[in-house]
């Protein structure tokens, strides 16, 4: 069993990215492989950081794609162990590739075509093609351009483990044969499928020279080197990570507590609003009794107005009946001076005077004429 293992990020670069015929040729027999497309040049922009492991930042190679139809891309390449943020992460790397191109002076008909290419060792999507390439595209899936060539910015993804290992070599593609000797190219000889390839496949033969570059001593300290640098990396990475998490938690707390005294505003506002809905009861209270109580007194003055009326009535009857005895008192008092006049007349017919029928009637001759009248 050897130290090289292409899953690691320094080997994966220095394998396919260093400046040299062997690596140059290892890098066009794996982009035809996986992008199913004749390779005629590869440009690595970016193989200054495999001559010092110390400046590599990521597990990426920056690419200049000559295709067999003389078609241009910019290609960027990377090596993923996981699949964390990935929906940040597809956007953002295709985006800084089509954004690097320099084109000050230049028609935006002369942007080239830019590919993110990633291998993946861990299962990404839910279905079962190893390669998946993406694009922009409108709801229904209705492209962006009329015509795949026009679509300038891809996105290709290779998900290794979705390779079935027991696969008898003999029935599997080139993608299948390349992704088995990634996983398993540390066991060397002692695989058989490994063995066979290396002594059958012209491809496998030159990733097997690649290989043995990085399988002594001295490379494995660099690339155990290059892991703990690695790892630090995505320490940091993860400790930004963090941090951002912890922030949004913040904000997450600052709105809770926001909403918290919201709620709690709504709560003074809603206790205002029932202790004025109470003292609103306790006015329509107030009002209900003073009117229960002008309405009784109401009662009362109609009561009042009643037993006026009655002794308005008992008093009109009493005026009536005092009316009444005063006429018959009246017709009596005329009926005795009628009857008084005609005893007057007798008396001064027998010749009685008027001083002497005075006398006998005790009044005055004055009277006594009144009445003779």
């Amino acid at each position: 069993m050897r130290s090289a293992n292409l899953l690691n990020d320094f080997a994966f670069k220095y394998v396919f990215g260093e400046d040299c015929k062997e690596a140059n040729d290892a890098l066009k027999s794996l982009l035809t492989v996986f992008l199913e497309r004749k390779v005629n040049k590869v440009v690595v922009k970016n193989s200054e950081m495999v001559k010092d492991y110390s400046k590599m930042k990521s597990p990426r190679l920056d690419l200049l794609v000559e295709f067999d139809d003389q078609t241009m891309v910019d290609l960027e390449m990377q090596l993923r162990q996981t699949k964390d943020n990935l929906m940040n992460r597809f956007p953002y790397y295709s985006a800084r590739l089509h954004g690097s191109q320099d084109m000050e002076g230049k028609s935006y008909s002369q942007l080239k075509e830019t590919i993110v290419m990633i291998f993946f060792n861990v299962n990404i999507f839910e279905n079962d093609n190893i390669c998946n390439t993406f694009r922009y595209k409108c709801d229904g899936d209705l492209p962006f351009v009329k015509e795949e060539k026009e679509d300038r910015m891809k996105l290709r993804t290779i998900e290794m483990p979705k390779v079935d290992l027991n696969k008898p070599l003999e029935v599997m593609n080139e993608q299948e044969k390349m992704i088995y000797y990634f996983l398993n190219c540390h066991k060397g000889m002692e695989d058989s499928k490994i063995k066979m390839m290396i002594e059958s496949d012209e491809v496998i033969q030159m990733l097997e020279k690649r290989v043995e570059t990085i399988s002594d001593d001295r490379w494995k300290k660099i690339i155990e080197d290059f892991q703990k640098l690695h790892e630090n990396e995505e320490r940091i990475e993860l400790q930004l990570e963090l941090e951002e998490l912890q922030k949004a938690k913040e904000k997450v707390r600052k709105a809770q507590e926001d909403v918290r005294k919201a709620e709690e505003d709504v709560r003074k506002a809603e206790e205002d609003v029932r202790k004025e809905l109470e003292d609103v009861r306790k006015e329509q209270e107030d009002v209900r009794k003073e009117q229960e109580d002008v309405r009784k007194e109401q009662e009362d003055v109609r009561k009042e107005q009643e037993d006026v009326r009655k002794a308005q009535e008992d008093v009109r009857k009493q005026v009536e009946e005092a009316d009444k005895k005063v006429e018959d008192a009246n017709r009596q008092i005329e009926q005795m001076n009628q009857v008084m006049k005609q005893g007057i007349k007798a008396m001064l017919a027998n010749g009685m005077n008027l001083e002497l029928i005075s006398k006998s009637l005790s009044k005055s001759e004055d009277e006594i004429m009144e009445l003779l009248k």
